[in-house]
């Protein structure tokens, strides 16, 4: 039984979708849960009289930060902006080089650039898509200043090793768990990993605020620098500290941080929910040949992915994944590739050259990211759905040509 399933209580099944429902004729990727509890809240908020005073916002830092199991907690407006703001915090920029891995959806590591640092891109882990700790140290230079490693659809990274690295060549250790909340790696939640974390409350997430992002930290100098740097505040007016940073107007709305609240509350309920779903497929999955349940590495007690991935064989390109999903998509299924690498991207290839990127300069996040294949993954999905995304996509791999090779 996979761990997902052995999760989930008897009482959760009460709740689950039932399976005599009709199939709809469109399954969406992600399709946020929303309950009464956030219709009402949002309703609190918007005839409170105030919608940016900061009270929802100081609420859902507090809780959040409590759940996370860190001291500070900073609310901000994406998950690309608590990483710029954490990257200024430190005082990374012009001059710096940031090890960072090319692979994501969110792609958080797009901050380096806008922070004018340079990303120096990492090749990743085969089997769980994380940064590779072996191939970061091979980069590590006298310019490095951090590492930014990623928690990739749920899977927590090597963060033993990279935390060695770390400490041995006196670099900060930054996590990205964008794609992850309440992953459990060795008894530790993610985001208690780096020196400084960062979350994102956006689509294809668990946890959804619509857009908004959060950096939690012990650090409470470092917490004090990126309040003053997310937005200044009426009781900013007449500090000293005016005169001395510029604000990036990138506060959280209360209507974001209230929306995040209640989902906060909820998560418990969301993620068994979301849980019987990944046991609806890897019963589906295990019961064809060659086709397996997603790759869990060692120490990874818990894995909370944002969609359900599979990983295609190596007869297989990146046409043929995207033939795949064309034809899941005309059987009503939203399917999806993982993201577009950075090192594959014009703007990397133009500001890194042939060395930094490039389809040759990541091997292994190249073969990855051209097979790897995002099924729906929300509460609606009921165990006829899952049974049906799986035969067709069984179908879908026949009609390429490559037959049932699917493997991850």
């Amino acid at each position: 039984m996979s761990s997902a399933a052995a999760a989930i209580e008897p009482d959760a099944l009460s709740d689950a979708p039932s399976d005599d429902d009709a199939l709809d004729d469109y399954i969406p990727l992600t399709d946020p849960d929303i309950s009464g509890a956030e219709v009402e809240i949002l309703g609190r908020v918007l005839s409170s009289g105030g919608l940016s005073d900061g009270r929802m916002v100081r609420a859902f830092e507090s809780a959040f930060a409590a759940y996370v199991g860190r001291a500070h907690a900073v609310a901000v407006s994406s998950g690309t902006a608590a990483t710029l703001l954490m990257l200024k915090g430190y005082g990374i920029g012009e001059g710096d080089e940031v090890l960072c891995s090319p692979f994501g959806w969110h792609q958080v590591q797009h901050a380096v650039a806008l922070a004018g640092a340079t990303p120096v891109l990492v090749d990743i882990d085969y089997w769980q898509h994380t940064i590779s700790p072996e191939k970061a140290a091979s980069l590590v230079s006298a310019k490095t200043k951090a590492i930014l490693a990623g928690n990739v659809n749920g899977h927590p990274a090597h963060w033993d090793e990279l935390r060695a690295l770390a400490d041995a060549k006196g670099l900060i250790l930054l996590e990205d768990s964008s794609e992850a909340i309440g992953s459990v790696y060795k008894g530790r939640m993610v985001g208690t990993f780096g020196d400084a974390a960062v979350f994102d409350f956006s689509e294809p997430g668990v946890l959804l605020a619509g857009e908004g992002g959060m950096i939690v930290t012990d650090d409470g100098d470092l917490a004090h620098r990126l309040r003053y740097m997310r937005r200044r505040e009426t009781e900013h007016r007449n500090t000293v500290v005016i005169t001395r940073t510029l604000p990036w107007q990138a506060g959280m709305s209360d209507l974001n941080a209230a929306l995040a609240l209640v989902q906060l509350k909820r998560l418990p309920e969301i993620l068994t929910r979301r849980n019987l779903v990944i046991a609806y497929y890897d019963a589906a999955m295990a019961s064809f040949e060659g086709i397996k349940p997603p790759y869990r590495g060692p120490g990874a007690e818990v894995v909370n992915p944002m969609v359900y991935c599979v990983h295609l064989g190596t007869r297989f390109t990146a046409s043929g994944r995207r033939s795949i999903i064309e034809d899941l998509d005309t059987h009503d299924v939203d399917a999806s590739d993982y993201g577009q690498p950075l090192h594959t991207q014009q703007y990397y290839i133009e500001r890194l050259g042939n060395q930094g990127a490039g389809r040759h300069a990541c091997p292994v996040c190249t073969k990855t990211a051209d097979r790897v294949l995002a099924l729906p993954l929300h509460r609606k999905i009921t165990r006829d759905q899952v049974a049906f995304i799986v035969e067709t996509l069984k179908d879908s791999s026949v009609n390429t040509g490559a037959g049932a090779a699917i493997y991850l």
